[in-house]
This record gives structure tokens, sequence and C-alpha cells, in this order.
């Protein structure tokens, strides 16, 4: 058992623990063949109750309303066992394997850890532990009969659990890429903080076995690994399942700032026929607002199409090709020319039309080089020597 100065912060992530597992439980009835989803409930379950039995305030509570001296031991001691044996479970069956595999190793798993949480109960019932030790329980009993085995058995059990969890993860996480094995490498260590924690401990016990006293391992020292070791837990189940969602708003934020220069120079153009709803940017998905980004300025040009000139679009493409622009370079470079143009003659000549008009079908990801191109000098200067003689010929 762990000391604290405050037992808020255990309750806090217990109750939010046990509210994310609760949320998963219509989940988990629809889909009861899942094993993933069960296992990360029963991780979700465990994590919970041992943040909220480990609570200072708790375990004492425990020992007074049961009137059982150290009880808030096993009880603790169970529950760290239950979420080891649930973190190597889950483990087992978020790492891809034969589905025959799995399951042997899921039951091999549950089996180990159910019979380890049962011999806690046990041997705290065959021991005596007449005086209350919130906080040195592992030293102070590590020489009583029954009582040293429970806690040999419970250290054990959680060291050799997050040892397999860590040796999984990192050898998973080089068959994978990106968030997944992001999560994967701060798991790794994850687990092996906590291992350090079991290590430390059997030490302190070790030493009362040898008439020695390390107890600081137990009181001061081992606590210490706690609070990192639940942080990098808890970022390396989230990373993977937020970090797509997080990539995705990345790319979308990055794709709107791309097609700014395209939108100021379109948002205004009207296209008859076309839906546009308000779409606010502080309440709308950035995935969504890109959509309808795209949406708008692919009906923007579509309206400007009867007043493209194709021979403004081969002025600018030879002009680009002499600027030493490759030949898609140019042809992008020709069609932001000619989309100005002819959003000035639609502007300035409404009724006037080119004889012959260019079609443009563009694919979406086109969308972003043709927003770059309207910065081209050949742009600005067709825009600047184009414009004029169309307002020109339109007066005269």
């Amino acid at each position: 058992m762990t000391s604290g100065p405050s037992s808020l912060g255990f309750y806090v992530y217990g109750f939010m623990l046990l509210l994310v597992c609760a949320m998963k439980i219509p989940a988990m009835v629809r889909r009861r063949h899942d094993t993933l989803l069960r296992a990360a409930c029963l991780l979700l379950l465990a994590a919970g109750c041992l943040m909220i039995f480990a609570a200072p305030e708790s375990i004492a509570a425990l020992n007074r309303l049961t009137g059982i001296t150290n009880l808030a031991a096993p009880v603790v001691y169970a529950t760290t066992t239950a979420f080891a044996g649930a973190s190597l479970l889950l483990i087992v069956n978020w790492r891809p394997a034969p589905p025959e595999q799995t399951r042997r190793l899921s039951r091999l798993c549950v089996t180990v850890y159910g019979l380890a949480i049962i011999a806690i109960a046990v041997l705290f019932w065959a021991g005596s532990t007449p005086t209350e030790q919130p906080t040195l329980f592992d030293a102070y009993y590590a020489t009583t009969p029954f009582i040293r085995e429970m806690i040999v058995t419970y250290l054990a059990a959680q060291g050799v659990a997050m040892m397999a969890a860590s040796t999984l993860c990192w050898r998973w996480s080089r068959e994978v890429h990106g968030s997944l094995r992001a999560g994967l490498r701060i798991l790794a260590p994850a687990y092996l903080i906590i291992v350090c924690y079991d290590v430390l401990r059997l030490i302190a016990v070790t030493a009362r076995w040898t008439g020695h006293n390390l107890d600081f391992l137990v009181d001061n020292v081992s606590p210490q690994l706690a609070a990192p070791a639940c942080v990098l837990g808890a970022l390396g189940f989230v990373l993977p399942l937020a970090g797509p969602r997080i990539a995705e708003t990345a790319r979308a934020v990055r794709q709107l700032w791309q097609l700014a220069p395209l939108w100021r120079v379109l948002q205004d153009i009207p296209t008859p026929g076309a839906v546009r709803a308000p779409l606010p940017w502080w309440r709308t998905p950035p995935a969504v607002l890109l959509t309808g980004r795209k949406t708008a300025l692919y009906d923007a040009i579509l309206a400007l199409t009867p007043y493209c000139d194709p021979a403004v679009r081969e002025a600018a493409y030879h002009t680009a090709l002499r600027n030493e622009d490759d030949q898609a370079r140019a042809a992008v470079t020709a069609d932001a020319a000619m989309i100005l143009v002819a959003r000035e003659r639609q502007r300035t000549m409404p009724e006037q039309l080119p004889e012959t008009t260019h079609t443009l079908a563009r694919r979406p990801q086109d969308l972003i080089p043709l927003s770059r191109s309207l910065a081209s000098p050949v742009v600005q200067d067709f825009l600047q020597h184009y414009v004029p003689l169309q307002k020109a010929a339109h007066h005269e």
C-alpha cells in the first residue's frame, strides 16, 4: 500500500475510470464476443477500483468499518493483481495473433491471476496481522508466516505481468507505425516502472528476511514511481486511440490554411443553384469545414467556367514554361491565371462571354496547388495586364 497526503486525487481518477467503464457497458452488451472490449472494460474496472481502494482514507475506512486489522492490505493487493492480469490480458488481445493462440493465452492469464487473487485471500486469512500498518505493511510483516507469502505473491504476480506486457509492447512496436507505435513505445517503459516498483519492495522484504532494514524503499522511494507509471500508462493507451483523429484534424487544419488564398478570391463568387450552409469555424470540426470549403470552391470554379478563356490559359502556360516551371506546375499556374481573369470578367462584363470556354475538371487534391499558384508572378502579371484590357474593351 502507498501513502499520500490526500485521497482526493485517488478518488477523482478512480471514479473517472469507473465512469468510462460504465459508458462501455452498452457496447459490451451489444458485442458480447468482443474479447478486446471485455479486456479493456476489465482493465478500467480494476484500475478504477485500485485507485479508490488505495486511497489513504479508504485504507483507514476499510480497517475501521470491518473491524479487521489490515483488511485493506489483501483488498488492495488483490485489486493490484487483478489490474496486472487485466493489463496483460488487454495486450494479449490487442496484439495481432492467431485466434487460437490469443484464446489460449487469455485463458492462461485469467486462470493464473484468478488463482493468485484467491491465494492472497487465503494467505491473509491463514496469517495474523494484529498491528495496523497502513503504509509499511510490506516491510513490517515481511517475516510473518503466510503474510510474507501473500506479499511475495502479489509482488511477483504484478512484476511478471508488467514485464511480459512491456516485452510484448516493445516487440509489437517494431511491427507497426504512427500513433500505435508511439503508444506502445510509451507503454513499454510505463510497465517497466511498475516492475521497478515491485523490485524495490521485494528488496525491502528480502532485507527484513536477512535482518536488515530498508523500509525507506517501501514508504519513501517506491511510491514516487506510481505517478509517472500512471501518467505514461494513460498516455500510452490514449495515444493510439486519439492519434489518428488528431492527425486527421491536423491535416484538415493544414489544408484549410493552404486553401485560404483561393478561398479569399473565390468566396464571393455567386453560385446559383448551389446550397451553401453556414459552417461556423468555432463549432465545426475541421474535417467537416474542409469538406464544405472544397465543395464551395468547386461550385465557384464551376460558376466561372463560362467566363474562362482558353487563350488566357495558353498564354499563361507558355509564360510559366519560359519562367522555368515544369509542365505540371505551369499547367496549374495557367489555370489559376485563367480563373482570376474569369472572375474579373464575370464582375465587369457578366453578359459578355468568350466565344470558347475551357472546362475545368479538377480532383480534390488539385485545389491546393491551385491555391499556392495564386502567388506566382505569372498569375499576378496576367491579372494586371488582362483585366485593364478587358475593362477598356468593355467601355469601347
